[in-house]
């Protein structure tokens, strides 16, 4: 008969094991995935407009030299792949099926932006119209949040220090709006080396702890193979960035960071962990009103980060400070996730 402590090393070895495993798979995969992006020219092409249309010329400015050395994208194919990979071979549950949906699912609509963002097709903002990628990642949130709903029983949230409560056919409309806003915010933050990447792996540590603390063992293992998987790629994104993980990789995590956060019953923590996702999202929504109805800019340009590097931070300090904002965060976030909860 097996101790107590023998299931803790056990269960502990087996999600540590999957990270490992993701790292290891993604750091394989990337020389194919660098010889093929080199090879075929898949560039990211630098924008010259705002979300609203009109010329970007501090974001450009900001950003011209970097692309003349001509970064690939689509690197979230690594980690959309190291993941998937790690799941189907020892941690196909349930959950992590509804999981691997959203990472695939939301990753093909990046994908699909990203290529045309290669081939140069798209009008100011290369890439699919604002409009059609969020009509299809709404798509991708709703029938998550249908199998949550329906299939799965999932009626009501849990609010740190209050407890849990039923709020019924409302909990398909908040998992949407959970999902979409973190696919977003995720997808606005990729916008320096090594910052998505960084904050992401940290975000996914913090809901590992949780979901491992609280009895989640398949989501703390799919979490782990989410951060093995995202070092891998910081490993080449930071600066000077080797490529980028482009939409197919923002959407994705993105997407399963609300995911995470709804199977967990934590979603008013995420906003904790994710703080500078938050900030990041809100600070080019602030900008985009205040262009609309003030007629004038509230930061020199947005998202954050930008105004940052305009105001004369280096870009690696802007990423690493945000790095430890975010680790901050991301602590508080554990901390009111298992007091919440008793543990």
């Amino acid at each position: 008969m097996q101790t107590a402590k023998t299931v803790i090393v056990n269960s502990l070895s087996r999600v540590l094991f999957q990270a490992f495993l993701a790292f290891i798979i993604a750091m394989v995969i990337t020389p194919l995935y660098t010889h093929l992006a080199y090879k075929y020219k898949a560039w990211k092409k630098i924008r010259d407009t705002a979300t609203t249309g009109e010329k970007a010329p501090v974001f450009y400015k900001l950003h011209a030299a970097k692309h003349k050395r001509n970064i690939p994208t689509m690197a979230g194919i690594v980690m959309v792949v190291a993941i998937s990979i790690v799941s189907l071979l020892i941690n196909f549950y349930r959950p992590i099926k509804l999981l691997l949906f959203g990472l695939l699912a939301a990753g093909f609509v990046g994908l699909v932006d990203d290529f045309i963002n290669i081939r140069g097709r798209g009008k100011g903002v290369a890439g699919l119209r604002s409009k059609i990628k969020f009509i299809l990642i709404f798509l991708v949130a709703t029938l998550g949040a249908a199998y949550f709903y329906y299939k799965l029983g999932y009626n009501s949230i849990h609010i740190p220090a209050v407890g849990d409560f039923n709020i019924g056919i409302f909990y398909l409309p908040l998992f949407i709006l959970v999902v979409i806003s973190t696919a977003n915010s995720v997808n606005i933050t990729d916008g320096l080396d090594g910052l998505s990447g960084g904050l992401l792996a940290i975000s996914f540590s913090a809901f590992g702890v949780i979901s491992y603390v609280t009895g989640y063992y398949a989501i703390a293992g799919f979490c782990a193979a989410l951060v093995g998987a995202v070092l891998a790629y910081t490993w080449f994104n930071i600066y000077p960035a080797r490529f980028f993980m482009g939409d197919v990789g923002s959407f994705a995590l993105g997407t399963v960071l609300g995911m995470i956060a709804m199977l967990t019953n934590q979603v008013f923590v995420l906003p904790i962990i994710g703080a500078v996702f938050v900030v990041e999202a809100g600070s080019s929504l602030i900008q985009i009103l205040s262009k609309k109805i003030l007629k004038r800019k509230i930061f020199l340009s947005a998202p954050l980060h930008h105004h940052l590097e305009a105001k004369g931070w280096p870009e690696t300090k802007v990423t690493m400070r945000l790095w430890i904002i975010g680790a901050v965060v991301a602590v508080i976030g554990i901390l009111i996730g298992l007091l919440a909860n008793g543990r």
